[in-house]
């Protein structure tokens, strides 16, 4: 199973529990598959891999954001991703902005590792997605 790692300060030494799918925003009149193939070319600098797609619904972290998520057979090559970046003051009250890439990293996992990897709420995905194998 594929996740990425949050890039930024904040992220930068945590590791279990704080891995997710490729995730964003909506932009108006866009659709769940759509933002998902769009996440996916900005967080890891490539095309979301083509072919049939599995539904795996959906899940509200901790902070009320609610994440849809898709399967999809493909094979990456995780060692040659890029990602967009953003910005923010870094040391906080600093003065000084700081641009980091939004996803710092990105791998394959089995369903056990994944599950210890991934935000809690996104665990679901993982049981859903092999109830469906």
């Amino acid at each position: 199973m594929l996740l990425v790692h949050p890039g930024g300060p904040f992220w930068q030494k945590r590791d279990e529990g704080a891995w997710s799918v490729p995730k964003g925003e909506f932009a108006e009149n866009e659709v769940g598959i759509d933002v998902a193939r769009r996440e996916f070319q900005e967080e890891l600098g490539t095309a979301a891999p083509a072919g049939e797609v599995t539904p795996l619904g959906e899940v509200r972290q901790r902070g009320g954001k609610v994440i849809h998520a898709w399967a999809m057979l493909g094979d990456l090559d995780v060692t040659r991703t890029t990602s967009n970046t953003f910005e923010i003051e870094w040391p906080p009250r600093s003065g000084k902005m700081q641009t980091f890439p939004e996803v710092d990293r990105a791998a394959w996992f089995d369903a056990a590792t994944a599950r210890r990897k991934v935000l809690p709420a996104q665990s679901a995905f993982i049981d859903r997605l092999e109830e469906q194998l």
